[in-house]
């Protein structure tokens, strides 16, 4: 095994907090933890939380609260883990303890891909097609399936796009994976902060060979909670269990307390309006201000998560760009060169009013510079 930096996130993690205006993040505004209490209509309660170890695959109340979220689910199909990348790690591992390949659907979160890369998984590549609004290339996927890769990465929404995927191609990627014996591994973690519609469907249950993955940290604003969750089949998620021993044994106890209260059906409803009323002013706002660019950017509206994936035409390269935003600009965002695609840029729009519209304006500035 060797190690692969995961560039994304060494980039964010240096410097997110060392900005004046952070959009590289993909989810809305965090709230606080009193603004959760609010919403839960709880006036104290965390502070008789004991701080012991908590039960390590999740409290029961909480594992019955994910449950409900997915048609059929019981507790015995949950796993607690800490954040959305721990349930990630572990579905990965277990899927790939013999050697094989894996299909991935890309662009996409670099988690999973990187750790193929670093565990020396051979990664067959299934592309997104821009000119078909961001949907998978079919004939890719079946030469995957057909070239033996055992499970297939799927990001839906996705990240860095924000297109989910339609009806039509999630039927695809299922009947392809069931007619292959191949696993899904769904990442469904902006499920819930749409645009407009309904919610994203799950890949839960449309046949046994599915383990969807979620946490509260991008459609909930609840990052800070390190809280995520796979849904899966009983025997597999046992074994995830068994697997999050080696990693971080369990939750924290305060985590489980405040997740279970989010995920209390009322209170999950109010925060999931919340999210998504932001995700829709902000789209509004970042429409306008593309508008105003003279066609300078290229890109299809996200149909969930706070994040934008623009093609710009200037001369430059996006890391060269994402470094000029950064040091001058005193601005993060993503440069495409961290999905693999050149002249692109993710931008991130869950902030406050005032400060995405500033940050923007400081884009313009900088790209007024490079194509001046």
């Amino acid at each position: 095994m060797r190690y692969v930096p995961f560039r994304m996130e060494r980039y964010q993690s240096t410097y997110e907090h060392r900005v004046g205006i952070n959009l590289s993040e993909s989810g809305v505004h965090p709230l606080t933890v009193r603004e959760l209490l609010d919403l839960a209509g709880v006036e104290d309660g965390i502070d008789g939380v004991r701080l012991g170890y908590g039960q390590s695959n999740g409290s029961d109340l909480l594992r019955a609260r994910i449950a409900a979220l997915y048609s059929g689910a019981t507790e015995a199909n949950v796993l607690v883990t800490v954040g959305g990348a721990e349930a990630n790690f572990a579905s990965f591992w277990h899927l790939l303890e013999s050697e094989g390949k894996a299909a991935v659907i890309l662009p996409n979160y670099g988690q999973v891909p990187g750790l193929l890369e670093s565990f020396g998984t051979r990664l067959l590549p299934v592309p997104l097609r821009e000119d078909a609004d961001w949907q998978p290339d079919l004939d890719a996927l079946s030469a995957a399936l057909e070239a033996g890769a055992r499970f297939v990465l799927v990001t839906n929404p996705n990240n860095p796009t924000g297109a989910a995927l339609t009806p039509q191609s999630m039927d695809a990627v299922v009947s392809l994976t069931d007619r292959h014996g191949a696993w899904i591994l769904a990442d469904e973690v902006y499920a819930g902060a749409e645009a407009h519609g309904e919610q994203t469907p799950s890949f839960w249950g449309r046949h046994e060979r599915v383990l969807a993955t979620n946490s509260l940290s991008k459609a909930y604003g609840l990052p800070g909670l390190r809280l995520g969750w796979v849904v899966g089949p009983s025997d597999v998620v046992a074994q995830l269990w068994g697997r999050t021993d080696y990693t971080t044994i369990s939750p924290a106890s305060l985590s489980d307390t405040l997740a279970t209260m989010a995920l209390e059906p009322e209170t999950r409803a109010k925060i999931l309006q919340r999210t998504r009323g932001i995700v829709r002013a902000n789209l509004d706002l970042l429409r306008d201000w593309m508008g105003e660019q003279e066609s300078r950017f290229r890109y299809r509206p996200p149909d969930a998560g706070a994040i934008c994936y623009v093609r710009y035409d200037a001369d430059v390269n996006s890391t060269d760009f994402a470094e000029k935003v950064r040091t001058e600009q005193n601005v993060l965002v993503v440069p495409g060169d961290h999905f693999g695609m050149d002249r692109y840029l993710r931008i991130g729009f869950g902030n406050p009013r005032d400060e995405l519209l500033d940050g923007l304006e400081r884009i313009r500035r900088a790209f007024d510079e490079v194509t001046g």
